[in-house]
């Protein structure tokens, strides 16, 4: 069996962490990736780019239109 694990994250707090808070949150980041990697249980990631350079497609009564910015104001936002 498989499982999806998505983060979301607040972009604004993640923006006003110090360098030391956010070398110490990548760094634990990264070694449990590792860990995870090693034990066999994690089979893929993929990064994804900022919310700020997102687009939204929608498609109404049968016409596409594509809006520059996330579909809804929110404060987390899919990591």
């Amino acid at each position: 069996m498989k499982y999806l694990c998505l983060a979301y994250e607040e972009e604004e707090k993640l923006d006003a962490l110090s360098r030391a808070e956010w070398d110490a949150l990548r760094q634990e980041t990264l070694g449990y990736v590792d860990e995870l990697t090693r034990s066999g249980r994690l089979l893929v990631t993929h990064a994804l780019q900022s919310v700020r350079s997102a687009t939204t497609v929608r498609v109404r009564q049968g016409r596409l239109s594509t809006t520059d910015g996330p579909f809804a104001e929110t404060k987390e936002s899919l990591g």
